[in-house]
């Protein structure tokens, strides 16, 4: 027990280590994705973090399996360099009892990929897609900021406001509208700019801006004529009465609704998911005897061997997916021919280090005596 423990705690200890390492590094390439996104006034400051919670179940699916499977080629490289295993050997603990110790952290980490893979996942990318809905249904004065040129959600204008008051007063606004005629042609240009504007909302949804106190400038661009036009008041659409609904994808839909559609997309859309899990156990099988080292090489002399495993693995699955999604893969193949055939190399791998293992007990052995 005393063995079994101190075995799982290396490798917990080091597969929590390179995890924070790695999901700190994707979350900030993440983090400054969605701070652009919100710098160019595709989504509101205050909804940056919002979106950054919805990335991270997606986040955690690969990140998981790839930090246990480089904290096993970390923790048992070093029990290896240091000839803390040899002795382990020596004294009647066998390869296939480090295996058994491992697929205990592998299943543990198997089921808490499979719970964000199969479940957390799909969930997020709906409320993904609700708060998007939502938010092109708050397109008015809430997607509005001062000091920038945006458009209106319509693409019919351009706004430029000034500032916005504490209770919501537009100040100094400016307007350029490109209408087109029934041919997609402009043949009108219209700038507009108000000391002040607020954006109401009608009960059916609808949102227009009204400016206040103003001057409007339009000119013909068949004839270049020009006009202007002052006005007290001047009202324009900003938002149409309806939303469209986003069309859901099938990262959205959940698990098990998706495993009753018959359509290969959605076949390959839940072999995928179920991947990631299979995807821990069966790196743990390739992990284990690809950290046996030589005290004389280092912990880290096979972890350019490994980690291009792990990428041929990963890209072959992609490859695999994309296919399915093109119909050129059946569903009753679809992934499973790759992880049979990396189950089998992990297999393989494993009876080598056996053999590997039992002589390095016996020259171990040899030299006690």
């Amino acid at each position: 027990m005393i063995i079994f423990r101190y075995l799982l705690n290396e490798v917990g200890r080091t597969q929590l280590g390179v995890f924070l390492v790695l999901m700190t590094i994707f979350i900030s390439q993440k983090f400054v994705r969605i701070l652009g996104d919100a710098s160019d006034g595709d989504i509101p400051g205050q909804m940056v973090l919002t979106f950054m919670g919805l990335t991270i179940p997606h986040l955690m699916g690969v990140m998981l399996p790839l930090s246990l499977y480089l904290g096993i080629l970390l923790a048992y490289g070093r029990v290896y360099a240091e000839n803390e295993m040899s002795v382990l050997h020596a004294c009647g603990v066998s390869e296939w009892y480090v295996v058994r110790v491992t697929m205990v952290a592998a299943v543990i980490t198997a089921i808490i990929t499979g719970a964000f893979t199969l479940y957390l996942a799909p969930l997020a990318t709906e409320t993904e897609y609700q708060v998007k809905e939502q938010l092109s249904k708050d397109v008015g004065l809430s997607a509005l900021a001062a000091g920038r040129f945006q458009k209106t959600s319509n693409d019919e204008a351009v706004v430029f406001i000034q500032n916005i008051s504490d209770d919501n007063q537009l100040e100094k606004v400016f307007v350029a509208q490109l209408p087109k005629d029934d041919s997609g042609k402009q043949d009108l240009v219209n700038v507009i700019y108000a000391q002040k504007g607020k954006v109401i909302e009608d009960d059916k949804g609808a949102q227009r801006l009204v400016l206040e106190m103003g001057s409007r400038y339009e000119k013909n661009n068949l004839n270049d004529e020009f006009q202007t036009l002052s006005f007290a008041s001047y009202e324009m659409q900003i938002k149409e009465q309806k939303v469209a609904e986003r069309r859901r994808k099938l990262t959205a839909i959940p698990t098990l609704q998706l495993m009753q559609d018959p359509s290969h997309e959605a076949a390959a859309e839940v072999q995928w998911r179920m991947a990631f899990p299979i995807l821990v156990l069966v790196l743990t099988l390739i992990a284990v005897p690809l950290s046996v080292v030589n005290p004389r090489q280092g912990k880290f002399a096979k972890m350019f061997p490994a980690l291009l495993m792990f990428l041929v693995y990963y890209l072959l699955l992609t490859s695999a997916r994309s296919a399915m999604d093109d119909g050129k893969i059946a569903p009753q193949v679809g992934l499973w021919p790759i992880h049979l055939t990396a189950l089998f190399l992990g297999w393989s791998l494993l009876l080598k280090s056996r053999g590997s293992g039992k002589k390095l007990k016996a020259k171990f052995g040899r030299s006690k005596s």
